[in-house]
């Protein structure tokens, strides 16, 4: 799978984007229509507030009767009137219709997010996803609630206007149109630009949101190594670079603006020359003028606002295109069509000659067999890049590997059910990531099924509770961001905690005690010994005293299996194992 970068974008996007979009409408649809109805009347009543005045001004002249001015009064009044329900009416179903649209898509993005692969997170930097789950998504909804329908408003509207000055005077329409082929052109010219502008803004805003997302997580090392000032350079090229998108943005608008103004002037400036002439000599009457003056001024304003809504779809479906881009992004690891279910998962794994390789190239694991039976304890030993933790995320399945196969309790591992294989693992990681909320959530990690009661039980049983409880508010203290406000081993200790409250079948530990100290660690020994009885376990870990008691040691080394036995067996065999324990008795000694 390739990066996904913002500049490349594949080609079917920009054909199939639009009706991507518009298919998200389909719920709405009768809403929509409503809304069409209340645009084309309030169209009409732009359309005939200048006839009405006009044929007043023609009735008045003609009779001298004020009462012509009262009638007409009163009805201008009552079109206001209906066209403000209307307008007020059709603003607040476009916006709850497209706040509801925008709302579904940004839900929909978000759940095939959580269905994506490993792998795609570790090639896609978080701040790009960010945006296009906040701003992307957000740059739709301008679209669904006024673009469109005023589209069809605007077209409406010019499409009226000009039949009806056709009708009233066609020698006098055509000279009001004689400035539209410059109109048309520059539209043309506009569309083009502003697409291009308004790509270029999202890539920009990408770009700054993803080195805002890495920089801010990672402020603690740009202060330890006083980078500051290097890092606040990047930081202003790309918000200067953004700064200029924007800039583009605005003056294209600048331009296109105050010209077709200018043009809607001179067609203006034109027909008052040529029909007061015809007012003079009695063609037409002042109120066919007035008319026209009025209608001229109406016609560009649509043509100006459709120019500017086209650029605006245009950022919609630039936007649209980048979302799609993952909505289309399928899973590497994908679901059985009928997933086997298993009464229960006992713990039995089998590695049957396995390839793999995280690019499908390089090779981490080659040809890799073994069998832990349920309830064994196993370790992996090796250096680093041997290929000890590319096991553990295989045993999970967040990869799945080129060629062999992998069984857990006999079953293919591809045919099992995702959501039950990694219930029923228990993960605690030397890295370990503390949600915002509280410490019960974070143990909990929003299971309604487990208590507070199972909480504090799992606290209890690996001591954490022995910090909780300090705490002035213990389970329901509120935890920051990644828990900074906690101790590296108070964070693992929570983690323990985490995994004995969902009571898994197999228990996973990447250099689990690697961030807690000597005092802790011996807290916990017992506990762990508890946690691992009856339970498959597999250890990852370099302290090689942490291991010793497995029922297997299995050596890696460059992506094989050199080695296995227990503690004393390998010793014996004076081999990799051997080679390792005493560097680290030698480093111990030393140290």
């Amino acid at each position: 799978m390739s990066k996904l970068t913002d500049d490349t974008i594949e080609s079917g996007y920009k054909g199939n984007a639009l009706f991507k979009l518009l298919s998200y409408m389909k719920p709405y649809l009768g809403w929509f229509f409503l809304c069409l109805m209340l645009i084309l009347a309030l169209t009409g009543f732009d359309l005939y507030r200048p006839m009405l005045i006009g044929d007043a001004i023609d009735l008045f002249e003609a009779e001298g009767n004020y009462d012509v001015i009262v009638d007409t009064a009163i009805k201008y009044s009552i079109v206001l009137v209906l066209g403000v329900v209307f307008n007020i009416s059709q603003t607040w179903l476009l916006q709850k219709t497209g706040q509801r649209i925008i709302l579904a898509i940004r839900r929909e993005l978000y759940v095939h997010i959580q269905s994506l692969s490993s792998r795609y997170f570790d090639l896609t930097p978080v701040g790009k996803l960010v945006t296009r789950v906040t701003n992307d998504v957000e740059a739709l909804n301008e679209m669904y609630s006024g673009i469109l329908v005023r589209l069809f408003r605007n077209i409406v509207k010019i499409i009226g206007l000009a039949v009806i000055m056709l009708l009233l005077d066609w020698k006098l329409a055509l000279i009001s149109f004689i400035l539209l082929p410059v109109v048309v052109a520059l539209t043309v010219v506009f569309r083009r630009i502003a697409r291009e502008t308004y790509r270029l803004s999202r890539t920009r805003l990408t770009d700054l949101n993803t080195f805002l997302s890495e920089n801010i997580s990672g402020m603690r090392i740009i202060q330890i190594f006083g980078r500051e000032k290097r890092k606040f350079e990047e930081f202003d090229d790309k918000s200067h670079k953004l700064y200029q998108a924007y800039y583009k943005e605005m003056m294209v608008f600048a331009i296109f603006r105050p010209i077709i103004y200018l043009l809607s002037v001179l067609s203006l400036m034109i027909v008052l020359r040529i029909g007061s002439q015809e007012v003079m000599g009695t063609v037409i009457s002042i109120g066919t003028l007035y008319i026209f003056a009025q209608y001229i001024q109406s016609f560009f304003d649509p043509i100006q606002e459709l120019a500017e809504q086209f650029s605006t779809l245009q950022s919609s479906l630039a936007s649209a295109e980048k979302i799609f881009t993952i909505l289309d992004e399928e899973p590497l690891v994908k679901e059985a069509e009928e997933p086997v279910l298993l009464p229960q998962i006992k713990g039995r794994i089998e590695f049957s000659h396995v390839w793999f390789a995280y690019d499908n190239e390089n090779y981490v694991l080659r040809d890799v067999s073994f069998v832990i039976e349920p309830g064994q304890r196993v370790a992996f030993v090796g250096a680093t890049g041997a290929g000890k933790s590319s096991i553990l995320n295989l045993i999970g399945r967040y990869y799945d590997i080129q060629k062999g196969n992998i069984y857990i309790d006999g079953v293919d591992i591809k045919l099992l059910s995702k959501k039950q294989l990694r219930s029923a693992i228990g993960q605690m990681q030397q890295d370990v990531f503390i949600f915002e909320g509280t410490v019960e959530s974070n143990i909990r990690l929003f299971d309604q099924e487990i208590s507070l009661e199972d909480v504090k039980a799992a606290a209890e049983y690996v001591n954490a509770s022995r910090f909780i409880e300090k705490l002035s508010q213990g389970y329901e203290e509120p935890v920051s961001e990644r828990g900074s406000t906690f101790s590296a081993g108070e964070r693992q200790l929570l983690s323990f905690a985490r995994t004995l409250a969902h009571k898994p079948s197999i228990l996973v530990m990447d250099e689990a005690t690697a961030n807690i100290d000597t005092e802790t660690e011996l807290l916990i020994q017992e506990a762990l010994e508890k946690l691992m009885e009856g339970r498959t376990t597999i250890m990852v870990a370099h302290r090689l005293s942490t291991i010793q008691h497995a029922d297997c040691i299995m050596v890696m080394h460059k992506g094989k299996i050199r080695e296995q036995g227990t503690h004393q067996e390998l010793l014996a065999q004076g081999g990799i194992y051997k080679k390792l324990y005493e560097l680290q008795i030698h480093h111990e000694v030393s140290a």
